[in-house]
């Protein structure tokens, strides 16, 4: 299997265009029982790190507050031959700094929304949900990465 295991390992470049394109990151952090606390959550990179930003009271954000360690899993793939993933550990770094969680709310917003997320109708919007969000920049450790259809459905 380790043979399988380095055909279909993404290289650094891939992981990062991956990343850039993909949608949903599945957040794992620690809660309160020690079970992890799973949430789905939009992002974006900035500087080639992973950020997003949520509501600073959300649970994600106490645990975090609590015991920094985090992992994070983009997946996609219908069939067998097309899952592609990668997995990333390490730790939420929470900022709270006004201007640099705004900053982390509007790429994230151009990201799904496109450049007019950035209007002058919808920035107030923006500017508004940062007075009660925090930024988390993801500090990963650790990537694990698959790309099946590297295997051209030879298995």
């Amino acid at each position: 299997m380790a043979g399988k295991r380095s055909q279909i390992m993404m290289t650094d470049d891939e992981v990062q265009a991956y990343l850039e394109s993909e949608r949903i990151l599945n957040v794992a952090t620690i809660g309160t029982t020690g079970h992890p606390h799973l949430v789905a959550m939009w992002f974006a990179m900035i500087d080639a790190k992973l950020v997003f930003w949520t509501y600073g009271k959300s649970q994600k954000v106490a645990n975090l507050r609590r015991d920094p360690k985090m992992t994070g899993l983009i997946e996609s793939g219908d069939s067998y031959d097309q899952l592609r993933g990668v997995e990333l550990r390490g730790r939420g770094t929470i900022v709270d700094d006004y201007d640099e969680v705004l900053e982390i709310g509007k790429a994230v917003g151009v990201k799904y929304n496109g450049p007019s997320a950035l209007d002058d109708t919808a920035l107030p919007f923006f500017e508004a949900q940062a007075t009660k969000r925090v930024g988390v920049i993801f500090e990963v450790e650790h990537t694990l990465s698959w790309d099946h259809t590297k295997l051209g459905g030879k298995y």
